[in-house]
């Protein structure tokens, strides 16, 4: 079991909903990245999402693909991106760390160094939004061989007759994204999200949490009441993005993560 099933069997006793927050490793630099970062499990983030920065993101909307190549222009590699996430682990060892990114600096480095380098600073799933399901032999079913979760994305152009293949080795949880298009392009709507949720949760025990397009608390408890739980990058990245104190950037995060844990 990784520390993502042990999470969400947690918050499932709990009758809890998930709460996830994206933060760009290396965004604006390496110890105001970690500084943020070690500060999310008390602003109440149960997962963390850390994006690995790449230099052609294709899913990424202008603010995370901003943070991107600030963090590639303060010098961040996927080498400095495992560095932070050891040092995260070196005063908390529960809080689960999603590697959000693209393929190529993966397999740059070797799939088998990676999985082992991965592991070893305390990754626990990878989500690739790059490698569709026809290519698991590439990754997914090596990670989980090294005890990886891989974490698939769902959207709502994934029909019923795409939905079983998306979710064949998927494990740890299934992100839904809610909207067409880019992160940080649209608002998700409930009304919208909810019946999709449905349709994933008919074909799988695993959670559906939802991302793309949430940026209120308000927001982010109307998308976890529909789902098992919600996922904010854009906005509070945006929040670094305009040079905020820590300490704010963290309260912003608190007020989402109460969003979602109040639906």
């Amino acid at each position: 079991m990784t520390r993502i099933d042990a999470k969400f069997a947690a918050l499932k006793a709990e009758g809890k909903k998930a709460f996830v927050a994206y933060i760009m490793a290396g965004d604006p630099d390496f110890d105001t990245s970690l500084e943020v970062v070690k500060g999310l499990p008390g602003a109440g983030v149960d997962v963390i999402e850390l994006g690995l920065p790449f230099t052609d993101p294709m899913a990424d909307g202008p603010t995370i693909q901003a943070a991107g190549q600030r963090a590639l222009d303060g010098g961040m590699t996927l080498q400095r991106t495992l560095d932070l996430a050891r040092a995260f682990r070196e005063t908390d060892d529960t809080t689960p760390i999603v590697l959000m990114g693209y393929y190529n600096p993966i397999y740059s480095r070797g799939v088998d160094t990676f999985l082992t380098d991965a592991k070893e600073a305390g990754i626990d799933g990878l989500i690739v939004v790059d490698l569709p399901p026809e290519e698991d032999e590439e990754l997914c079913l090596p990670a989980q061989a090294a005890g990886l979760n891989f974490i698939r994305l769902a959207t709502p152009t994934t029909d019923d007759k795409r939905l079983p293949r998306v979710l064949q080795n998927t494990s740890g949880f299934v992100y839904y994204v809610s909207i067409t298009g880019i992160t940080g392009s649209a608002e998700a709507q409930a009304t919208n999200v909810g019946p999709e949720v449905a349709r994933i949760k008919a074909a799988t025990d695993l959670p559906v949490i939802v991302g793309f397009g949430i940026s209120t608390p308000e927001k982010s408890q109307a998308i976890a009441s529909v789902a098992d739980g919600a996922v904010v990058g854009s906005a509070i990245v945006s929040q670094i993005a305009q040079g905020k104190p820590v300490a704010e950037v963290l309260d912003f995060v608190k007020s989402l993560a109460d969003g979602a844990h109040s639906a």
